[in-house]
């Protein structure tokens, strides 16, 4: 016998719009990178050099179990999402490193985002017990990990994305693109 189908419920009318959002840290990074001005500024530079550094994030026993690692060792990458938490000011326009003028925050990779929410696509290397084994980090020493979900190419690669005022700055890396 089928198990019956519920009726189709409008779930948007049945919880209220959170109007602040609590969120605890699963875990942390470590990577050799202990101030911003000498953290790379994405995973891979302009000119298509992945940066190699080794990295980790260590994620707490208290909140993870073993279990929920079972089968990420199988992906070449993962998202890392991430709290800015050394960057407490916000703004609405910030100088990228490419290009010449301000650009709308929102229209960046910036950390001054209202939230301070950070997202890196990393080289997934290995997972022993709660330490993933990473490369190609952009991150700071101790940035809190909210979450890790597997980078999964046909649903997260777009390659023929237009993207906007990057597509109209020169693709020659800047001085501040080959510093980090």
């Amino acid at each position: 016998m089928e198990k019956p189908v519920p009726p189709l419920r409008d779930y948007t009318q049945i919880v209220d719009f959170p109007t602040e959002i609590t969120m605890t840290p699963i875990g942390v990074v470590r990577s050799p990178y202990t101030e911003r001005h000498g953290t790379p500024r994405q995973p891979v530079v302009p000119d298509g050099k992945h940066l190699d550094e080794p990295a980790t994030v260590v994620l707490d026993p208290a909140r993870i179990k073993p279990r929920a690692l079972n089968d990420l060792a199988g992906f070449d990458r993962v998202w890392l999402i991430t709290v800015f938490h050394l960057n407490p000011h916000a703004a609405t326009t910030v100088k990228p490193p490419r290009g010449d003028r301000r650009r709308g925050v929102l229209a960046t990779r910036s950390p001054h985002h209202p939230n301070r929410i950070g997202l890196s696509a990393v080289r997934l290397e290995r997972v022993e017990g709660l330490t993933l084994h990473l490369r190609g980090v952009d991150l700071i020493d101790g940035t809190p990990v909210l979450g890790v979900k597997p980078y999964v190419p046909y649903c997260d690669a777009f390659p023929d994305s237009a993207a906007g005022w990057v597509d109209e700055v020169s693709a020659e890396p800047t001085e501040s693109d080959k510093r980090g």
